[in-house]
């Protein structure tokens, strides 16, 4: 990519607000019925699954947001180059 295509990109401000909203309201969900999960996620069985999904759902949702708002500030991975022989 060039620097002229960098400069403009389009910057992720619908998918960053939208994660954010769904990431803060997981959090909220989470935190709001503690008492809830914790009775539910302890019996047992195939409910022992339920806390390694919630994580996954959790770390998808949040590594998302994450990866939009680095992108609005500007700071992206260095791409290396190839080396041709």
């Amino acid at each position: 990519m060039t620097t002229t295509e960098q400069k403009t990109r389009k910057k992720p401000v619908a998918p960053l607000i939208l994660t954010g909203i769904v990431s803060a309201g997981l959090y909220f969900a989470l935190l709001s019925n503690q008492d809830f999960l914790n009775n539910t996620f302890g019996k047992g069985g195939l409910f022992a699954f339920l806390p390694i999904i919630t994580a996954f759902v959790f770390s998808y949702f949040h590594g998302t947001f994450t990866g939009h708002f680095w992108t609005m500030l500007g700071v992206e991975a260095s791409k290396k180059k190839m080396e041709v022989k």
